[in-house]
């Protein structure tokens, strides 16, 4: 299946914005998901003194050979635990890819979505990677809901674009195409994504014009809100496109759910980095120009069936 996309504004951006056309079919693999914290060990990169990028690295990180990174490792396709309890998806494959280029290795720890960017700045993590939307209110540390300031902020290294989608239970609607379709009806997100925001401001508008508001229930997790909506406790869910491609693929064998209307919402996923960590930044963007030019980086995308959220060239703070 693939689906088209619209752009659209809205309140704010958070963890997910649309992307053009994700194909459904092919290798979305795998299932299962995680939580609690977790070291997600992928396999040891070259010697930091052999690998091409090394040396761009900043010597603290070099000398400890290790990255961590803060990661909601429960959003399937992108980062995820395998029935072995392995962490695999997208980021995870990327992030295995760029640690060949600067001889370190990524571990990956979990945590709640909306906890990352504090443990970033806490320095509990060196960065974060868990399909988080590279936007100009995380650039600058600005709560998009408030519009006031709430951190110093972090830098993006841009890796892939991505979309938001609703889905339903599979053969029961609800008549629901659109987002202005939600008006007096449920929805089910997970707590401090773009979906959770454009859920709130769709509500807004639907009862500016006189319509009912829009019960948003959000939760930690994506399979929590997925497990919701199951069960009947809601009438649509909302994720980025992959992740509800993967739901409706995988979930009951690909009979529980639908996806329903067009992507919205275009911005890329970027792996976010503490501001003034600009020597980071900077071997994590040339790493990752360096896996586009090889030929690695496609071969990932290609691997989990998301060719169409590719990027050509990595970019900093490219997000708006």
């Amino acid at each position: 299946m693939t689906a088209s996309f619209t752009s659209r504004t809205t309140a704010g951006k958070s963890r997910i914005a649309a992307v053009g056309a994700i194909a459904v079919a092919g290798a979305l693999l795998l299932t299962a998901c995680g939580d609690q914290t977790d070291s997600g060990k992928k396999d040891s990169p070259a010697s930091t003194k052999s690998a091409p990028l090394a040396d761009q690295l900043p010597k603290a990180i070099a000398d400890k050979g290790v990255i961590k990174v803060g990661s909601d490792i429960a959003y399937p396709p992108v980062e995820f635990k395998d029935d072995a309890g392995k962490t695999v998806g997208i980021d995870p494959d990327i992030a295995a890819a760029l640690g060949k280029q600067l001889g370190v290795t990524f571990e990956f720890e979990n945590g709640t979505f909306d906890t990352l960017l504090t443990g970033l700045r806490s320095k509990r993590y060196d960065i974060a990677m868990s399909a988080m939307t590279d936007t100009k209110d995380r650039q600058e540390g600005v709560d998009s809901e408030t519009g006031k300031k709430v951190g110093e902020g972090v830098d993006f290294v841009d890796y892939f674009t991505a979309g938001v989608s609703i889905y339903t239970k599979k053969g029961d609607d609800k008549g629901i195409a659109a987002w202005s379709d939600l008006c007096g009806k449920k929805i089910v997100v997970q707590r401090g994504t773009v979906s959770h925001d454009l859920a709130k401001a769709e509500s807004t508008k639907c009862t500016d014009g006189g319509k009912k508001a829009i019960g948003v229930q959000a939760f930690d997790n994506d399979q929590q809100a997925q497990t919701r909506l199951r069960a009947g406790g809601a009438d649509a869910g909302s994720s980025d496109f992959p992740v509800a491609a993967y739901a409706v693929k995988t979930s009951g064998g690909g009979n529980d759910f639908q996806l329903v209307g067009e992507q919205i919402e275009a911005a890329p996923y970027g792996i976010a980095v503490a501001k003034g960590n600009d020597e980071l930044s900077k071997a994590l963007q040339a790493a990752l120009d360096a896996i586009i030019k090889n030929g690695e980086y496609d071969k990932i995308i290609a691997k989990w069936g998301v060719d169409a959220g590719a990027v050509k060239e990595a970019s900093i703070n490219a997000g708006t």
